[in-house]
């Protein structure tokens, strides 16, 4: 056989069309068994440079809603000579709770920004919560939904002042106390911030949904749906009071002489 093929051009050329065949189906074999080997440390691989490219995308990387810390205005008066009170900084909710007991939602604005504790926030609907503890560039906030809340409100018609809170039953629904029997009230009357809360006065809080009659006592509890609705919230204002500090200095110092 080595001499037929060595020294017999036709025979050897036929040798070599087929051994060539023959080597080829085998590497080919053979290559199909060493990738599915490396296939795992292939795939291992594509899958940290992917990683990498989803780590760099522009929508990974998001500042808060105000680079740095916010200033109020300069001009402290109007042209009337009123002297600003309120002062609003515009924040992205980025985190909501709506089914628990004591509910609370995330902002992405903190102190960097110019939150503080007891800052209240409104949407553009009404009333949404108070603030409750901040980090630099986050703010936590305690939701009307929560059933530690307490809000200073009144009735827009009638002008009588009572207290919001929240039963943890229904989140549509929050509850207005300390309200007379004597007071003329229907379903479907406004109810707003008073001028004793924290919260700039005259803010919608809600809608009386329904009047029911406390046995114990001889005050209503008024069931009210609130202007908000808490499941969709986006956008949010955190308010500072910027004559809170004054007010609250004097107040201390009445306590203190007593």
């Amino acid at each position: 056989m080595v001499l037929l093929f060595r020294y017999n051009k036709f025979h050897q050329a036929a040798y070599m069309d087929v051994a060539g065949e023959i080597t080829g189906s085998v590497e080919v074999q053979y290559r199909k068994v060493n990738s599915y080997f490396h296939l795992k440390k292939e795939n291992d691989e594509l899958r940290r440079r992917l990683n990498e490219v989803q780590n760099r995308l522009a929508e990974n990387f998001q500042s808060p809603d105000t680079s740095g810390h916010v200033v109020a205005d300069s001009v402290s008066f109007d042209t009337t000579g009123n002297k600003r009170k309120y002062f609003y900084m515009d924040a992205e909710v980025v985190n909501n709770s709506i089914s628990q007991p004591n509910n609370f939602f995330t902002i992405h604005r903190g102190s960097a920004q110019g939150v503080q504790p007891n800052m209240v926030v409104l949407s553009a609907n009404g009333v949404a919560g108070v603030v409750y503890d901040v980090t630099e560039n986050f703010s936590t906030v305690m939701s009307m939904l929560n059933k530690q809340s307490r809000i200073s409100a009144r009735l827009k018609k009638t002008g009588e002042s009572g207290r919001i809170e929240w039963d943890g039953a229904n989140p549509r629904l929050v509850q207005l106390r300390d309200i007379p029997k004597s007071v003329k009230v229907q379903k479907g009357d406004t109810v707003l911030t008073s001028q004793y809360s924290d919260f700039p006065p005259g803010i919608m809080i809600g809608v009386v949904e329904k009047v029911l009659l406390e046995q114990s006592t001889n005050n209503y509890l008024l069931q009210v749906r609130p202007a908000n609705d808490f499941s969709r919230l986006q956008n949010v204002f955190v308010v500072s009071n910027l004559q809170r500090s004054e007010q609250k200095e004097l107040e201390d110092r009445l306590k203190k002489k007593k």
